[in-house]
């Protein structure tokens, strides 16, 4: 075979995307996933976090709940040891199995009611027990809710699950506030009738007592003594005006529904909406009527108290209105939930979005990512987003000050059930930007494309609590995701090859990874049979690592499986991997803003490491001049080298490195002073190693070429890098680059 021509074809096809002759061949149709995903392909006999439980009864109503934890937590409590035990764990596992292959596909309901469906199905004639021993298993659950699955309208159920609970909660403690104060402004209004003429007249006084022993008295008479010198109205006008006034607004404010509230009764209103401009314009709308009730609560906990002095107060209130909110005011009433439907972010409707999260409005806002991977118009030029509008908006909302971010995928959403509580108790607005992994080209079930998403780094999850402290690294979180140091999650792979030999290797996830799940992206891709595999074709990881200029030596690929699950080489085209590396460099700049290869950091370290290995060196000079100046004789010399072989290592290898001077023809890296940057590392992976300090050395001259070796030597933040002289004195350029490299010699 020859080799030469099998890779042009395959080189052909990198340059092009156009496919020529045997050595490569069309996707499509071959049903190629990714060879992480091979052991993926029936989630139901998985055990893992969904489907979840939207809790609204028990003592964890409002919260999420996972069904595999709420088996768990039931088992521990119900089961007991030995046999009869394990009988029972059992029945309940395979009852567990199948509510999620029933939620799966598609069935929805209540936990208590998917269990007793699931239960009536196990019974069999080999064992008709189960039904009995499950149905009593389930009078133990001490919660339920609905049951839903990671699918298209997961990401809006949860959130709005959560915001009702938060609702829920901020309805508890305003209504009991409101009939605190109700109760104390009645008392009043009741005390001050008692104590006027209307109050003590005959009626007034038989409706008081009340009882049996009513019409024993003599109620006239009873007045007559008791309505002497009787005010008419013992509280002054204005002040029951007040207090009438107060007690009219709490009861009809519209923001809480009372408990138990009647036909009739004021309605509350209505704080769901699915897009901004309806959400902006309620709001702002009902801002008087919000300060009228601020007003009153303060008038009435004035008034409650006896505090209410008219030449003081009377001007503050005389002028009150949505002016003189307070963040603490707008915080006692409901949250605005915006769920914008998906595919309409960009909607005319949504344009105010970030004008409301800037205002710092009680909003929370649920923007779903449906297209990661977008395309320009057919016949234009070649552009995939990637899902950047989705990201760059989370990202941006994180630098407007006051705003609680959350970025996830809803594969994650339960992980992250803890920040996203928080999130709803934020004072102030929250965006919540998730991708659902359903989009329409997806080959893979959703919580298949949503984990992908993020294991990938297309859909990266970070969190932002503008209020967690007073610096980044405790405001900005990259939340869950799998081995944030590194530019990809890194798996280790396991297969058989043809002489079925075992073979062990580690495999990246990439971005082109997640791509060919997409079938829209075929073309993008081309499948290399085993027998033209060659060495010139490399993981899509390591050919990002080599120098651009030589990229015409290699083509990149990435492992999958087809159908019957048989490994292949899929290379990849020009145009998509500029979206590769595209799509590592946003990642870099989100691991930077999480405090991962954080090059200020670094650079930092690095000067400090090289003040105190240059302050060792020159206190090592001065006590070996000290040393040789008090010792006159060979034999007084001793002691003094023992002294000095006393210092710290690093303090000796200091001196080493200002011992002979090295030969300026080679290159060479001041080790010891590495700040751990990485930036030689994205040059070539090969030539630059980590040693086990995590501090860069030359492991392959060979590995690179020399414009590496110089290039490498500008971008180190702390100058450690020496290229020597070039090795190839064919190398392009080499005048050009030897003029480069004399800085650093």
């Amino acid at each position: 075979m020859d080799m030469a021509a099998t890779f042009q074809e395959q080189r052909l096809f990198f340059s092009t995307g156009q496919l020529h002759g045997e050595g490569v061949d069309a996707i499509d149709g071959l049903a190629l996933r990714p060879v992480a995903l091979a052991r993926y392909r029936d989630l139901t006999r998985l055990r893992y976090d969904f489907p979840l439980v939207l809790v609204d009864q028990g003592a964890a109503a409002g919260e999420l709940r996972s069904l595999a934890a709420i088996v768990d937590e039931l088992l521990h409590e119900v089961a007991p040891r030995g046999l009869e035990g394990e009988r029972l764990r059992k029945h309940v596992l395979r009852l567990e199995r199948q509510i999620r292959l029933r939620a799966s596909e598609g069935t929805r309901g209540r936990l208590s009611e998917l269990w007793s469906r699931a239960a009536a199905t196990l019974a069999s004639a080999d064992d008709p027990s189960a039904e009995a021993v499950l149905g009593h298993v389930a009078e133990k659950l001490k919660l339920d809710g609905e049951l839903v699955d990671c699918d298209a309208v997961l990401p809006a159920r949860v959130v709005t699950h959560l915001w009702q609970a938060a609702q829920d909660r901020k309805a508890k403690a305003f209504l009991a506030v409101i009939a605190r104060l109700q109760v104390k402004l009645s008392d009043i209004l009741r005390a001050a009738f008692i104590h006027s003429e209307a109050g003590q007249r005959p009626e007034s006084l038989r409706a008081a007592l009340g009882g049996a022993h009513r019409d024993a008295f003599d109620f006239s008479a009873m007045s007559r003594l008791v309505g002497r010198n009787a005010p008419k109205d013992e509280l002054p006008l204005p002040r029951r005006r007040r207090i009438e006034w107060a007690l009219e607004v709490l009861a009809a404010q519209p923001f809480f529904p009372a408990p138990g509230a009647k036909d009739g009764q004021p309605t509350a209103f209505e704080f769901r909406f699915d897009n901004c401009t309806e959400a902006a314009a309620a709001l702002h709308a009902r801002l008087p009527k919000l300060a009228e009730v601020v007003k009153a609560i303060a008038v009435a906990e004035l008034e409650a108290d006896g505090r209410y002095v008219d030449a003081q107060h009377n001007p503050f209130f005389d002028r009150f209105d949505e002016s003189a909110l307070s963040a603490e005011d707008v915080a006692l009433f409901p949250d605005y939930l915006v769920c914008i439907a998906p595919g309409r972010n960009d909607a005319s409707e949504n344009a105010g979005l970030m004008e409301m999260l800037s205002a710092g409005l009680p909003v929370r806002i649920l923007v779903e990512a449906t297209d990661l991977l977008e395309q320009a118009a057919p016949g234009g030029p070649h552009h995939f987003a990637f899902g950047v509008r989705s990201m760059r908006l989370a990202n941006t909302a994180t630098s407007l000050g006051g705003v609680f971010v959350v970025q996830t995928v809803s594969s994650n959403l339960y992980a992250l059930r803890d920040r996203l509580e928080k999130g709803f108790r934020h004072r102030g607005a929250a965006l919540f930007s998730v991708y659902a992994g359903a989009g329409a080209s997806a080959a893979l079930p959703p919580y298949l494309a949503a984990a992908a998403a993020m294991e990938s780094r297309v859909f990266p999850a970070f969190t932002y609590d503008p209020f967690a402290g007073d610096n980044q690294a405790a405001r900005f979180a990259l939340e869950q995701n799998p081995q944030p140091e590194a530019d990809w999650p890194v798996h280790p792979l396991e297969y058989a090859d043809e002489r079925l030999q075992r073979v062990a290797e580690e495999s990246p996830f990439t971005v082109a990874d997640f791509m060919l799940c997409d079938s829209r992206y075929a073309p993008y891709f081309a499948r290399v049979p085993h027998e033209r595999w060659n060495k010139q074709m490399l993981p899509a990881d390591e050919w990002l690592a080599r120098d651009p200029k030589r990229d015409e030596e290699a083509v990149p690929y990435v492992l999958a499986v087809d159908a019957d699950d048989v490994l292949q080489r899929v290379i990849i085209d020009s145009r998509l991997m500029r979206t590769v590396a595209q799509c590592r460099t946003f990642w870099h700049r989100l691991q930077e803003q999480g405090g991962i290869h954080n090059s200020h950091a670094a650079i930092l370290l690095a000067r400090e490491q090289a003040k105190w290995e240059q302050s060792k060196v020159k206190e090592i000079e001065q006590l070996k001049a000290a040393t040789v100046a008090a010792a006159p004789t060979t034999a007084a010399a001793a002691p003094a080298t023992a002294v000095v072989e006393s210092k710290p290592a690093a303090a000796a290898a200091a001196v080493e490195s200002a011992g002979p001077a090295r030969n300026p023809d080679e290159a060479w890296i001041e080790t010891s002073r590495c700040p751990s940057c990485n930036e030689c590392q994205l040059i070539n992976d090969r030539m630059f190693k980590y040693n086990e300090n995590k501090q860069a050395y030359i492991a392959d001259i060979n590995a690179g070429t020399f414009r590496q070796l110089v290039e490498a030597a500008e971008v180190c933040q702390v100058s450690i890098i020496h290229p020597g002289k070039p090795r190839d004195p064919n190398e392009p350029g080499l005048e050009e680059l030897i003029r480069r490299a004399e800085p650093f010699q």
